[in-house]
Order: structure tokens, then C-alpha cells, then sequence
């Protein structure tokens, strides 16, 4: 009897996990990519698969909409056709008659933009927490305790963000055990399962130590919801948009008008940090890319720096005509 691709998905899931050591997300992001494509293309024999069913299905994800109703971004419709690739490639090396990866292009996507803060924008947004009265949007209900707590926690949560540069992802995975304040870094597991080491400042510890020592549960996370609603007994752990939303409410409370997110942060860390002199191979380590290129988007910090130099100290023994 003929496999199906829902077949060899399996038989490719158990390969992304355990002989390419892929993380967890990873695997579960390509099985929900790969799982819509079968749904639409249908659960048939990897033979019966050619180049213009890719071109329809090309069609049918830049006409999809989300649960908002909005299309899906470019970039999230490369996922899609990565993850296809991707399982191409997997099929052929099992000599499993199929179409040649090779004949999937991905979209050509605009160069991507840095955003970051600096100055009186980064301090006050840094500084947000502490402030009064700021209209909660995670729906945690407080009690005066829980308010202290919680204003521990993303002041916290801020420095920490812009302290090491973490990706949201890494930030939300992190247990306490794995963070000695007595230290002034730790080690983290990043994309790709490839690990890094990641220093704290001086206020990132301070406020850490502050929410840590206030905490009296014995969730075994870094950052978790202190949520009092009815059906909540125990603190969960955050999750990526619950600090995504506390970013944006800390953004807007500071008065900042573009849009900031918490890799605006990790934006913010590689630019205060290649601005101060850190070289781009020192800052491609700390991020944890695994290629320079990827970390080549912030070359405008250094371009800036490199013109400032020349007008510095170019030509300055020539006299003017």
C-alpha cells in the first residue's frame, strides 16, 4: 500500500527532533505548517504532488485570513513554504518519488527594519513601571500586594529584555534555578538548541532580586501571572504575548508613539552595544545568530559610526580651494 504524506510527516517530525536535535517549537510549528498544507492539498501519495499545486497553494495562503480576519505576513507564508521545502528534501534523500524542493521559491522579502530606542525613549520606557496609575491590559486583578509584585516583575521583565538581548520565547522558558543572581550571567538554550551565555546589568539584578524575594509561591518559572481571577490558583507561567502586551501598555504609558515590542528591546540591545564599540562578531555571539548575515541588519549603527570617523579624521592635512 502506497504512504501517504501524512505518513512520512510523522517518520519527518521524529527526524526533525531527534537526528537534527530541533527544539520542541520548532518541530510543533513545522508539524501545524506542514499539517495545513496536507489539509488543503489532501493526504495523498507524495507522487501525485507537482509544481502548479504548489503555485495554487502559493495563491491560497496570500488569500487566507487569521482569526482577526486579517492576511497572513509575508514572512509567516515563508514559514509555510520553508517547512514544505523542507519535508522535499527529507523525502528525496529517502529516494521517495516526490517534487524536487528546489522547485519552491520563497517570496522576496523587503529588507528588514531595525527598530530600536535610545535616549529619553529607552529610560522612560525602562522607567514605566514605577510610574502610577497605568491601566492594566493583561487582566491581572491586583490586590495592593499583587500591584507591588506585579510592578516588580515587568520592571524586571524590562531590564532583563534589554540587559541580555533575550528573544521573548527564551525569556518566558526561563526557571529560576537557572539564574544565579550572585552571577552576573547565565547560560541559556537558544534557537536551533544551541546555547549562549547572557550577562545581567546591575538594575536587571537589583529588580530580579526584588521580585524574587517578594514572590511567595513556588512556581518553579522566572516570570509567572499573578492573576487572582476566579479559577486561578496557582501562578502560570507567561506567555510570549502576555509580554508582548506588557511592553506595548509600558510603551504607550511612556509616551512613545511607534510601534515597540519586546524584540524592539533585543534591537535596542544589539545597537547600544555595537554603538559603544562591541564589534559585529562579538554581538552576532551574544545574540545567538547563528550566521552573521542575520546579524548584518544592524550595519546601519555601524555605517553611521564608520562616516562620523572619516569626517573625523579624513583628509584633514588638505587645505581648502
Amino acid at each position: 500500500m502506497t504512504k501517504t504524506l501524512s505518513k512520512y510527516l510523522i517518520d519527518f517530525l521524529e527526524y526533525l527532533e531527534i537526528e537534527k536535535n530541533r527544539s520542541q517549537q520548532t518541530v510543533r510549528n513545522y508539524d501545524f505548517y506542514l499539517k495545513r498544507f496536507i489539509g488543503w492539498f489532501g493526504d495523498k501519495s507524495p507522487k501525485k504532488l507537482e509544481a502548479e499545486n504548489v503555485r495554487q497553494y502559493r495563491l491560497w495562503l496570500n488569500r487566507l485570513a487569521d482569526a482577526h480576519g486579517d492576511s497572513l505576513r509575508k514572512n509567516t507564508q515563508n514559514y509555510h513554504l520553508i517547512a514544505l521545502r523542507s519535508f522535499l528534501k527529507y523525502l528525496a534523500k529517502r529516494d521517495v518519488r516526490t517534487l524536487a524542493a528546489e522547485k519552491i521559491e520563497l517570496m522576496k522579502m523587503p529588507d528588514r527594519e531595525v527598530s530600536f530606542l535610545e535616549g529619553s525613549d529607552l529610560n522612560r520606557l525602562l522607567e514605566a513601571p514605577l510610574a502610577n496609575k497605568i491601566q492594566d491590559t493583561n487582566n491581572e486583578t491586583q490586590t495592593t500586594g499583587d500591584a507591588v509584585l506585579i510592578k516588580y516583575r515587568d520592571k524586571a521583565i524590562l531590564e532583563m529584555l534589554f540587559s541580555t538581548g533575550l528573544r521573548v520565547s527564551e525569556l518566558v522558558g526561563l526557571k529560576k534555578d537557572k539564574v544565579n543572581l550572585e552571577k552576573e550571567e547565565f547560560t541559556i538554550m537558544g534557537k536551533g538548541r544551541k546555547s549562549r551565555v547572557v550577562f545581567l546589568s546591575e538594575q536587571a539584578r537589583y529588580w530580579l532580586k526584588k521580585y524574587l524575594e517578594t514572590r511567595q509561591d513556588m512556581n518553579q518559572y522566572l516570570f509567572v501571572s499573578h492573576d487572582k481571577r476566579s479559577g486561578k490558583t496557582l501562578e502560570q507561567p507567561l506567555t510570549p504575548r502576555s509580554v508582548q502586551r506588557l511592553v506595548q501598555k509600558y510603551a504607550r504609558a511612556a509616551g512613545i508613539t511607534k510601534p515597540v515590542t519586546p524584540h524592539t528591546l533585543r534591537h535596542s540591545y544589539a545597537t547600544d552595544l555595537l554603538q559603544n564599540g562591541a564589534d559585529i562578531r562579538s554581538v552576532q555571539t551574544m545574540l545567538g545568530h547563528s550566521s552573521i548575515t542575520t546579524t548584518q541588519i544592524y550595519t546601519h549603527i555601524t555605517d553611521k559610526e564608520l562616516k562620523n570617523i572619516y569626517k573625523k579624521f579624513h583628509g584633514k592635512q588638505r587645505g581648502n580651494s
